[in-house]
């Protein structure tokens, strides 16, 4: 498939190819929509296996951003952006200065901010090429302990709809991915009486959790058939798929990665299962909100409190999803369209 061909099934605006061989930067910035404001959307470090499955990402994870910014109700876009190569990588000040000066070229169409594989340090390595960076050393840094609490309130929310009631002691939840959300998730978690199951691809990880919350430890290849009734996938997208779908026992899904569902039919298979589905890009919409707080100067304390409002946000999604007996994925979609359409009726695209 053409770029732009890639690029058209989204209407996306602007695809910039970074390269910088003196730095062994390779680089792809995405700007989905800009109706509601800049760009904002982290950079994510991987290991891709093609250029093209690069530029796939980036597309998805992108057009995720505006709907995120869109049905959370802030005034931004949506952009992202991912560096070709190995995350493990300990020589990163030329690579992320190279990404800085590409992210500064654009002028504040984009924003960016961590995401997979990336770090406070790396950022503040962008900072030292523009000011178009959040999630800084000094400033909101991590955003994963809100996006986290997000996630938690989402999950809360998502009880209340299935059982009528949002405690979640003595539910049995599986978590996948114990990176620094999947973490402080399983601790907001773990502090409220649930029974934790995890997995992660790294062992340190896995030990940290189980020692520090009592969780209990399964093999990667198993957590899609643990008999639990929460399942908070919190690693990479697409875990949601025609492999995975069979062998769930879960009643709920609600986590933190992005693109969960590998196609959006997958939404409806959800829905004729009887699971229910907190769409991805709101239930994690934490990390969005801490750094569009840094960017406005907010406290640690409101951002928390705005990611508090997921919980409320949610419970209307599952309200039109079941009114209009459509599938949740579907339904964020529409409430986010219908804010951008509103938008555009009263602004310019942002420049």
């Amino acid at each position: 498939m053409e770029i732009f061909e890639l690029m058209g099934q989204h209407d996306h605006e602007q695809v910039v190819f970074c390269y910088e061989p003196a730095a062994n930067y390779r680089g792809i910035i995405a700007i989905h929509n800009t109706t509601l404001g800049p760009a904002l959307g982290g950079t994510r470090f991987w290991n891709y296996r093609s250029d093209k499955e690069a530029l796939i990402d980036v597309l998805r994870l992108s057009r995720g951003m505006t709907y995120k910014a869109a049905v959370t109700g802030l005034n931004l876009g949506g952009g992202k952006s991912v560096i070709i190569g190995d995350p493990r990588t300990k020589d990163r000040e030329a690579i992320f200065r190279a990404h800085g000066r590409f992210v500064e070229s654009l002028k504040g169409r984009y924003i960016t901010a961590e995401d997979v594989g990336v770090s406070v340090d790396d950022m503040d390595f962008v900072q030292m090429e523009t000011e178009h960076v959040t999630g800084v050393a000094g400033r909101s840094g991590d955003p994963s302990p809100v996006t986290a609490y997000g996630v938690y309130q989402g999950i809360k929310a998502a009880a209340k709809e299935r059982y009528g009631s949002d405690s979640l002691s003595g539910l049995r939840i599986a978590v996948q991915g114990l990176g620094h959300v999947g973490y402080h998730l399983c601790a907001d978690l773990a502090a409220e009486g649930a029974q934790l199951f995890v997995t992660d691809i790294d062992d340190e990880r896995i030990r940290r959790v189980v020692e520090e919350f009592g969780a209990e430890r399964v093999a990667p290849e198993r957590i899609y058939s643990v008999d639990a009734q929460i399942f908070a996938p919190c690693a990479l997208g697409a875990t949601v798929n025609d492999e995975t779908i069979p062998q769930f026992k879960f009643e709920i899904i609600a986590g933190a990665a992005n693109n969960q569902l590998a196609e959006a039919r997958h939404g409806e298979e959800l829905m004729r299962r009887g699971i229910l589905y907190a769409p991805d890009y709101v239930i994690n919409a934490g990390g969005l909100i801490s750094v569009y707080g840094e960017l406005h100067g907010w406290s640690a304390e409101r951002a928390k409190r705005k990611a508090g409002e997921i919980y409320h946000t949610l419970g209307r999604l599952f309200d039109l999803a079941r009114e209009q007996g459509i599938p949740t994925n579907v339904a964020a979609d529409r409430l986010a369209e219908r804010r951008i359409e509103e938008v555009a009726k009263i602004q310019r695209t942002w420049v």
